[in-house]
């Protein structure tokens, strides 16, 4: 495959930064700050919001302008937290999904940007109705996220101030398949990897098939983490041939597919290697192996 000097690397963070403990290895991190210094601009981009990827980056050293794209694309801010853009849903939207999702709502979370100068969420940056059935799917994130949650009845009364940043809905792989054709039943909804034509709300997949778990975020329609990072980079002079996107989930294609150097993770689920074929995407060790080090040492540092 042809392609452009490498000027911005875009990697994922759960299933590609981080190793299986959680954290970005020594030598994943050694390589980060290599690119960095070979004059590379590096941007994490994550389904988690902000502060919650905050907690594993912090120890990583990287500069305070670093660009974090969290929420699926939802919200950009720095490392230093300063904010570069962010969208919402709307009210009606959000009001229409809380209805829409019927059997669903009790695997429902409403995401609102809250964070502080320092980087910190706090109590409401998380709402949800029930817990029972997110404790049993996603039980040590309810944990690690405790101090950030609140429980509202009917859900739809955290809608009554500021607006959210999106929803995500959790449980079984078949469950949440499920719940994705109860979204997609209506036109505002763009599917899992479709491009946006009219739709106003677009879904994003992250599945664990191991753990038997899937996430599904619901964004307004204009979020992705592949539209974000095309205006990043544009906005530093950077075209998309020139940026090295590293992932291994559904919510990555999007960014995988407009990079010049696309590098799919070793233990990426069989449907995205699929696509690897399909689109010839390079592909890197998993990411227990140091895959993101082993890319950029190959396609940057070499």
């Amino acid at each position: 495959m042809a392609q452009s000097k490498v000027r911005m690397i875009a990697t994922d963070l759960d299933g590609t930064l981080l190793g299986a403990d959680g954290r970005v290895s020594e030598r994943n991190r050694a390589a980060l700050h290599r690119a960095v210094e070979a004059g590379v601009t590096v941007a994490i981009a994550t389904g988690r919001r902000h502060s919650y990827a905050m907690k594993v980056l912090r120890e990583v050293g990287l500069a305070d302008e670093t660009l974090l794209v969290s929420s699926n694309g939802a919200v950009v801010r720095t490392f230093g937290s300063e904010l570069i853009e962010r969208t919402h849903l709307q009210l009606e939207e959000a009001e229409w999904l809380c209805g829409h999702l019927g059997e669903f709502r009790n695997a429902l979370v409403i995401t609102f940007d809250k964070v502080g100068e320092g980087g910190e969420d706090s109590r409401g940056a998380l709402v949800v109705e029930e817990f029972d059935d997110l404790h049993t799917n996603i039980g040590g994130w309810m944990r690690a996220n405790e101090p950030y949650l609140k429980q509202m009845r009917p859900i739809e009364a955290s809608l009554g101030g500021e607006l959210p940043i999106q929803m995500m809905v959790c449980g079984t792989v078949e469950r949440m398949r499920r719940a994705e054709r109860r979204l997609l039943e209506h036109e505002w909804v763009s599917a899992v990897g479709k491009p946006i034509g009219l739709e106003r709300l677009a879904l994003n997949r992250t599945e664990y098939p191991e753990r038997d778990l899937s996430l599904v975020d619901i964004l307004p329609g204009a979020c992705s983490k592949g539209s974000v990072l095309v205006r990043l980079a544009a906005a530093r002079g950077i075209a998309p041939s020139e940026m090295m996107a590293l992932g291994d989930n559904y919510n990555d294609v999007s960014m995988l597919e407009v990079a010049g150097v696309p590098v799919l993770m070793g233990d990426a689920p069989a449907e995205i290697h699929a696509l690897a074929d399909k689109h010839g995407w390079h592909r890197t060790a998993g990411h227990c192996e140091d895959g993101v080090a082993e890319a950029i040492e190959r396609w940057v540092l070499s």
